[in-house]
């Protein structure tokens, strides 16, 4: 018996017809979108609309919050790189996650903005909640395995991305 590649892409239906599971499979990864999007954007607004937190020091001040996980960090070094302008790197974290956040739910270069959103994840998870004990406590792990099918899929349906991407080939018809 000799079996052959797989090169249907979405149906295993001859004929086209789509049954609720075929349909769940193309959308799967728009919960996620919406989700690690609007995530994104809310973390990035809470940290710039909070006085406290763009502050050097104080109560709630990213400078504090930076130096009470500098010993318990995986990477001291990377804390201390952050501490040279604790402000400046808080502006940078919350300005990123908002373009992060609205890259994803738009799905505008999505790959990308989900590539920056893995990289603060996984920032975050090396330097403030590595200390979790046990690890699965700390929030940043997930939101970084969260990022991986965004990197490796992008947003093929509902996305800016995918508009981009038909009208190109709708382009090269009329060519």
């Amino acid at each position: 018996m000799t079996h052959g590649t797989r090169t249907d892409t979405h149906s295993p239906h001859s004929d086209g017809d789509r049954d609720w599971r075929d349909t769940a499979t193309r959308y799967a990864l728009v919960p996620l979108r919406l989700f690690l999007g609007i995530t994104f954007i809310y973390a990035g607004l809470d940290k710039l609309t909070d006085s406290a937190f763009m502050k050097d020091s104080g109560a709630g001040s990213i400078g504090d919050m930076m130096r009470g996980v500098r010993d318990s960090s995986a990477i001291p070094a990377l804390v201390d790189t952050a501490l040279e302008s604790p402000v400046a790197f808080g502006y940078a974290i919350a300005l990123g996650e908002l373009a992060v956040g609205i890259g994803t739910l738009l799905g505008l270069l999505t790959r990308l903005a989900a590539l920056g959103g893995a990289l603060i994840s996984l920032s975050l998870w090396l330097t403030v909640s590595w200390a979790a004990d046990p690890y699965y406590y700390g929030n940043d792990l997930p939101y970084l395995m969260a990022w991986t099918p965004l990197v490796l899929a992008g947003a093929p349906l509902l996305s800016v991305d995918a508009a981009l991407r038909g009208r190109r080939q709708r382009a090269g018809e009329y060519r």
